[in-house]
């Protein structure tokens, strides 16, 4: 009882203390916060104030800024005013001026009309008088306007013929001049150089007998040997009365030259039957064969070329039976080959090309009794199928004219050829085919109207025409000497070149009596 009292005793003075402390925080709470409000009252009331100053001083620089911006903007203005004032002023001028432009302009284009009009008026009647002139010039001359433009267009086209003709022979005579020059030194150059021997061979071979009776021995018992060798050559054997000699007849150098050793073979052997013979004749068919390739290389390491496929090697050694007018045609192609070379060099070119179209240009002279086709072509054909130089090829077709020349090497290949063919002694013809192609150059020169008369000279490498001066006059000598030219080449197979001779002479021929 005692302990629960003293309990209730001790909550009693918790709560009176609890109490009375309460109070006393609210007392000092209550003095705090009233002196914060003071002191807040107080911060509010100085920030008003300075407020309000600064507010006073901003308005204050807002008016002066302003103040300012308008005295610039009116400053501006009155400057825009200005300009405009200025550039109205310089447009009224122009206004003014233009004015003044338009009105001369008007007064101009009524003096142009006016004299547009006098115009008008004067070239009416120059026309009129010009019709009466002319009118008057046909009545005189009897020649009509258009017969009378004729005249002069006709006299016009004579004159320039005239102009036109003399302008030429003058070209031509320089140029031939500075040409002749330069070309006599380099061909005269080259010509020492390279001064080469001939040999003259034929379509025919001549085999040696030891005497008559062999003639018996080679024919054989009912022609049996005879006929044995011309079957296996194909070649023709001649016996006739000539003595202790055979002739072998063939167009075909190589088979020619196969018969012919093997009929020397059988001669000296004596044995001369159908067996021995088609020995005799197989071993000449392969020493023929070794031969051939064995002048192909001689040629080729002679002229100094190099890369020529082996089936070219072999065809060029076949020129070694091949002649044209009697000139060995692989000994030509040689030496076209050297002289080409010589020119190049002589020009400053390099030799290399010209030297191995020299050697080629008439490689198909060796096959052209084999195939069909002129010597040049079967050439461009088989140095094409051996894919040589393009260059090589093209003035292999060019060295007859047979296409237009376009290179240098073209005129190089035709020069060397042309001196190789046409030195003398250095090809020959039969009698026949010389006459003949003398006859035919004067009857091609004889067929051009005013020809007189012409005389082939200097065994057919120039022909000398007389021309009838009343229908050839000496503007029309050239262009005529050019169209004989021309029809000389196309119509007349001949070795090297033909010159072209004109002559035209006037005569006075009187009689005293």
């Amino acid at each position: 009882m005692g302990t629960l009292i003293s309990l209730l005793t001790g909550i009693v003075i918790f709560i009176f203390a609890f109490f009375i402390g309460s109070l006393y925080r609210k007392s000092i709470a209550e003095k705090e916060i009233g002196s914060a409000e003071q002191e807040s009252k107080k911060i509010i009331s100085d920030a008003i104030k300075t407020s309000e100053a600064k507010k006073k001083e901003v308005i204050l620089e807002g008016k002066e800024e302003v103040q300012k911006f308008r005295s610039d903007a009116e400053k501006e203005i009155s400057e825009r005013r200005k300009d405009i004032q200025r550039q109205e002023r310089r447009i009224i001028q122009k206004e003014e001026s233009l004015d003044k432009k338009a009105s001369t302009l008007d007064i101009k284009e009524e003096n142009i009309e006016i004299k547009l009009k006098e115009a008008d008026k004067t070239l009416k009647e120059a026309n009129e008088i010009k019709q009466t002139q002319i009118e008057t010039l046909e009545r005189i001359s009897k020649f009509s306007s258009e017969q009378a433009k004729n005249y002069l267009l006709k006299m016009l086209d004579d004159e320039l013929s005239h102009e036109k003709a003399i302008k030429i022979m003058d070209a031509e005579q320089k140029i031939k001049e500075e040409a002749d020059k330069k070309s006599r030194s380099i061909l005269s150059t080259v010509i020492q150089r390279c001064a080469a021997e001939y040999v003259a061979e034929a379509t025919i071979s001549v085999v040696p007998l030891p005497n008559d009776e062999m003639k018996g021995r080679i024919i054989g018992r009912e022609g049996r040997n005879i006929r044995s060798i011309e079957t296996l050559t194909g070649v023709d054997l001649i016996i006739d009365d000539t003595p202790e000699a055979i002739t072998l007849s063939c167009f075909d150098p190589v088979r020619r030259e196969i018969a012919k050793i093997a009929l020397e073979r059988l001669i000296a052997d004596g044995r001369i039957h159908p067996a021995k013979i088609e020995e005799m004749i197989d071993k000449a068919k392969i020493e023929v064969e070794n031969t051939i390739k064995a002048e192909g290389q001689h040629a080729i390491i002679e002229t100094g070329i190099n890369n020529i496929h082996p089936e070219l090697v072999k065809i060029l050694g076949r020129l070694r039976y091949r002649t044209s007018y009697g000139q060995n045609v692989l000994k030509h192609s040689i030496e076209v080959s050297h002289i080409a070379g010589m020119i190049a060099c002589e020009l400053g070119m390099d030799p290399t090309n010209a030297k191995r179209a020299g050697l080629l240009h008439d490689i198909g002279k060796a096959l052209d009794h084999e195939l069909e086709g002129s010597h040049v072509d079967i050439g461009v054909d088989i140095t094409k199928k051996y894919k040589e130089n393009e260059e090589v090829i093209h003035a292999i077709h060019a060295h007859h004219g047979d296409i237009e020349t376009k290179t240098v090497l073209d005129y190089i290949i035709q020069a060397a050829d042309a001196i190789s063919a046409a030195r003398p002694g250095a090809r020959r013809e039969n009698l026949e085919n010389y006459i003949k192609r003398l006859q035919m150059l004067e009857e091609i020169a004889s067929s051009f109207n005013g020809v007189e008369r012409c005389f082939a000279i200097q065994a057919g490498r120039e022909i000398r025409i007389m021309v009838k001066p009343e229908i050839v006059n000496d503007e029309r000598m050239i262009p005529l000497a050019r169209e004989i030219c021309k029809k000389i080449e196309s119509e007349l197979d001949y070795p090297g070149q033909i010159k072209v001779n004109i002559l035209r002479e006037s005569r006075a021929i009187e009689y005293a009596k």
